[in-house]
């Protein structure tokens, strides 16, 4: 079941945030994060609009989905970034899949107009469902960022909502 997170979920969403920081090169950071720093996260999402979403399985929460802005400035208004989280045990199971849908659905009735993913090059699995949504590829920045002592280059892809 896909649904609007809550406060209740955030220490949830910190677990599985923290977990793909230690675990992948999805976010471009190191350190992990406390609950308090997702609680402000989670507020300051809500206070400007955009949604804060969640998967969940036999009432526990095993993804999450967001959108924000894209870039600072109201000529971006239109285009909004996402992101999209599942539990490492449960990855690959379509939970990504149902919360991709739901943000797409959630933009196009916040009269969004683009939609843009940044993805590390070396997830193809996100790089492959992104484009299975109609996503294209629209810049590919080499050596962006470093994490684990290696640059990594990020992919981005857009949707035309």
């Amino acid at each position: 079941m896909i649904r609007p997170a809550t406060a209740t979920d955030i220490a949830a969403i910190t677990a599985i945030y923290n977990d793909v920081i230690s675990t992948t090169n999805a976010i471009y950071r190191a350190d992990e994060v406390d609950v308090s720093e997702r609680i402000a996260w989670y507020e300051d999402k809500l206070a400007h609009g955009f949604p804060v979403i969640v998967a969940e399985q036999q009432g526990q929460v095993v993804g999450y989905g967001v959108f924000g802005s894209f870039r600072f400035g109201e000529g971006y208004n239109h285009t909004v970034e996402h992101s999209v989280h599942v539990a490492s045990h449960l990855r690959g199971q379509g939970i990504g899949k149902k919360i991709l849908e739901d943000l797409i659905d959630r933009a196009r009735r916040q009269n969004r107009l683009i939609m843009v993913a940044a993805i590390d090059s070396t997830n193809t699995q996100s790089i492959g469902l992104h484009v299975a949504y109609g996503f294209v590829e629209s810049a590919r920045m080499p050596r962006v960022a470093k994490k684990h002592g290696n640059f990594l280059d990020l992919v981005l892809m857009q949707l035309e909502l």
